[in-house]
C-alpha cells in the first residue's frame, strides 16, 4: 500500500494505491496518521481510485482516521473507489460517515 498526501485547495488529499487489507493496514494507518497530524484542522479527501482490494481491516483504517479528522473539526471524503471497493463501503454503511464525492 502506497500513501501519497499533498495539500490542494485547502484540503489534505491522500492517494491510496494497492491493497488495503490486514497485511497493509498497519503501514497505511501510520502513514495516514502522520499526514493528518501534520495538517490538522482540515478536510481530508481520500482518492481510492488505485485501491485494488480492501477488506474489513481497511474499513477499520478508514473509520479510525475518520474519528481523528472529525475530532479536529474536519470532514472526510472518499473519491474514485472501484466498483468492488465501493460495494464494500456501501455494505458497511461507511458512507453515512464519510461522504462519497465524484
Amino acid at each position: 500500500m502506497e500513501v501519497t498526501a499533498y495539500r490542494c485547495n485547502g484540503a489534505l488529499n491522500v492517494e491510496l494505491c494497492g491493497e488495503l487489507d490486514h497485511h497493509a493496514a498497519a503501514c497505511a494507518r501510520r502513514e495516514l496518521d502522520a499526514a493528518i497530524a501534520a495538517d490538522t484542522n482540515c478536510d481530508v479527501i481520500l482518492n481510492m481510485s488505485r485501491v485494488t482490494f480492501m477488506d474489513s481491516s481497511g474499513l477499520g483504517v478508514l473509520l479510525g482516521r475518520y474519528k481523528r479528522v472529525a475530532a479536529n473539526g474536519g470532514k472526510m471524503y472518499i473519491y474514485g473507489a472501484s466498483r468492488t471497493v465501493d460495494k464494500l463501503l456501501r455494505m458497511s454503511g461507511i458512507y453515512s460517515l464519510i461522504e462519497r464525492i465524484g
